[in-house]
C-alpha cells in the first residue's frame, strides 16, 4: 500500500480567498474592534484609536518579524515586560585602594574561620565504640524489666 506523504506542511491553508484563518479572524476582529469603537465615539476622537486597531490587527494578519508571524514577536515582548529581570554581572572599575580593601577584608574574613581538626578513627577504635554502645543497650534493657 502506498501512503502520499503531504509536501508543504509549513504553509497554512487559504480557506478564506487570499487569507488563512489566523489571518481572516485577525482581519475581522481588527474591523469589528474599530466599527464598534466608530458607532461609541465621535468621529474625531475614534480615529485616533481605530489607526492603531487597524494597524495591528494587520501587522497581525500580515506582517513576518524574522521569517516567524508578528504575533510571537509580540508575545515576545509581553512576557520580556511582564518577567522579572536578573542581572548577573556589572562590569566596574575598581581603582587599587578598593581593590586592597576588599583583598583585606577577604583575607581577615578567612582567618578568622578555621577548619576543625577532625580526629581519625582506626578500625580497631571503631569496634571498641560500637561493642560499648551495644553493651550499654543491653543494660539499659535489662535495667529497665
Amino acid at each position: 500500500m502506498r501512503f502520499q506523504v503531504p509536501q508543504f506542511i509549513e504553509i497554512e491553508d487559504k480557506i478564506f480567498g487570499p487569507l488563512s484563518f489566523k489571518q481572516f479572524i485577525y482581519v475581522i476582529g481588527g474591523a469589528g474592534i474599530s466599527y464598534f469603537i466608530y458607532q461609541l465615539l465621535p468621529l474625531y476622537l475614534a480615529m485616533f484609536i481605530i489607526a492603531p486597531v487597524i494597524g495591528l490587527s494587520l501587522a497581525l494578519a500580515f506582517y513576518k518579524f524574522n521569517k516567524k508571524p508578528f504575533v510571537y514577536t509580540l508575545e515576545a515582548a509581553f512576557r520580556y515586560i511582564t518577567k522579572n529581570k536578573l542581572y548577573l554581572w556589572k562590569k566596574r572599575k575598581e581603582d587599587r585602594k578598593t581593590m586592597k580593601k576588599t583583598l583585606k577584608e577577604h583575607e581577615e574574613v578567612n582567618d578568622a574561620y578555621q577548619p576543625i581538626a577532625v580526629p581519625h578513627l582506626s578500625e580497631s577504635k571503631l569496634k571498641d565504640i560500637s561493642w560499648n554502645l551495644e553493651v550499654e543497650e543491653k543494660v539499659k534493657a535489662k535495667d529497665n524489666e
